[in-house]
């Protein structure tokens, strides 16, 4: 009788305290992706009270990657063991400390400093979000709820352009930095207070099933990464990745204000296009991989097109502003089809590793922003004319234009990659491996 009681009291998976946590998640999730973009916006601002380059800018900005992206091999186990709620309270409180450090940082070391705590805290958000989602949503819905939370990620993104632009404009980055950082607080003791791990936990019911398990967290990786899909799911992801993180979330707002004579709330709410096509292609690729029972596919299609819309950016005929909007706009509408990999790589490794499997992919993700937008910024020094406006460096539109060279070469590589991948028709397959 107990026992009966006890599950009539678990609330129902997808019932509205599911939607109420996942709000929430996908939220901390969004304000991870808010701080991996808003330096995007203050390019001017960083070069002239830093007295930096490009190439020291570039590094400044993927010091949230490096920690990001290195803490992800762990990342996943420590979720399966602490849970989720007290793992993104905790990191949301580094990120938005972070955040305060960056936006008092009288100099370029300090500013080190912040961001590299801001990237330290950002980097539970995702994985932290898709364990809540697996626990407290049927297995069918993961894809769609992956992609969701994608969503609110971009709709995040696009809040760090041309809003954060016009904050910066009105108050000034430093200002602008500290704010996020009182959000991040707030936002901190909600998820503290309201998220549960899973719904046995949030009925008081003891539960003993991830937390008596006996694999280590090298035990996870081993047999995550003795798998060689998980490795050609991980760079596909990373390159995929690249053009919204290096493009989108640094380099493409100064582009566009010199190809285009723009001022910078303008060129970044042209540059915010790519997150409004991550937007929007994010859910509905997971929807359509889910509906059409193929992921391999759908991201040889995602890649293919992404690849040919940034090239066409930078090295097709020359277009209008509203053309150049178009395709990047495009460029984020395919590329958000990497998405997908997330729901592949669950679907060829054993569930016990699926934690780990997720961190390890969103850690090569994220990768692709610490590796090609330190690149960029020291192939534009390279090219660099002596030119300074205010103290801030200047680049010409060959030189950008050269140096987003990377971009399309790392396009390339993902295409290729992604013929390699197993096609699981949305169903699991680990066992035929083994």
């Amino acid at each position: 009788m107990d026992n009966e009681s006890e599950k009539a009291s678990v609330p129902p998976l997808g019932g509205p305290r599911a939607w109420a946590i996942w709000v929430l998640g996908s939220t901390a999730f969004g304000y991870a992706f808010f701080q991996r973009v808003t330096p995007s916006v203050m390019v001017d601002d960083l070069m002239r009270d830093f007295a930096v380059g490009a190439a020291v800018l570039g590094n400044l900005s993927a010091l949230y990657f490096y920690a990001y992206a290195g803490l992800q091999l762990p990342i996943g186990s420590l979720i399966d063991r602490w849970g989720a709620r007290r793992m993104i309270a905790i990191s949301l409180l580094l990120a938005a400390t972070g955040s305060v450090v960056f936006g008092m940082a009288p100099s370029i070391y300090p500013a080190y400093a912040g961001r590299l705590l801001i990237g330290i805290g950002s980097a539970v958000g995702f994985v932290g979000t898709l364990t809540l989602i697996s626990h407290w949503f049927p297995p069918k819905r993961f894809a769609l709820l992956s992609g969701m939370t994608m969503f609110v990620a971009m709709m995040a993104g696009i809040g760090g352009q041309a809003p954060l632009a016009a904050a910066v404009e009105a108050i000034g980055w430093r200002t602008t930095m500290i704010g996020a950082g009182a959000f991040g607080l707030v936002l901190a003791g909600f998820i503290w207070i309201t998220v549960r791990a899973t719904p046995e936990v949030a009925a008081g019911i003891a539960v003993r099933v991830v937390e008596t398990r006996k694999h280590s967290i090298l035990r996870d990786l081993r047999s995550a990464f003795a798998n060689i899909h998980v490795w050609t799911i991980s760079i596909t992801a990373l390159t995929m990745t690249g053009p919204m993180l290096a493009f989108g979330g640094l380099w493409g707002v100064p582009y566009l204000m010199t190809r285009y004579g723009i001022d910078r709330p303008q060129a970044a709410f042209v540059a915010s296009l790519m997150f409004v096509g991550w937007a929007i292609g994010a859910p509905a690729n997971g929807w359509l991989s889910d509906f059409i029972g193929r992921r391999k596919t759908s991201i040889v299609i995602g890649a293919a097109v992404s690849t040919t819309m940034i090239t066409a950016l930078f090295f097709g005929p020359d277009v209008p502003l509203a053309g150049a909007a178009i395709l990047i706009f495009l460029t984020g509408l395919f590329g958000a089809t990497m998405v997908i990999c997330f729901a592949l790589s669950r679907e060829i490794i054993d569930p016990a590793a699926h934690g780990t499997v997720t961190g390890i992919v969103n850690g090569f993700t994220v990768g692709s922003g610490a590796l090609l937008q330190p690149i960029i910024g020291l192939l534009l020094d390279l090219q660099w004319s002596g030119q300074l406006v205010d103290g801030a460096r200047q680049y010409s539109v060959d030189a950008y234009n050269l140096a987003f060279t990377s971009l399309i070469i790392c396009g390339v590589v993902g295409f290729l990659c992604a013929f390699t991948l197993p096609e699981t028709y949305c169903r699991p397959v680990y066992k035929r491996r083994e």
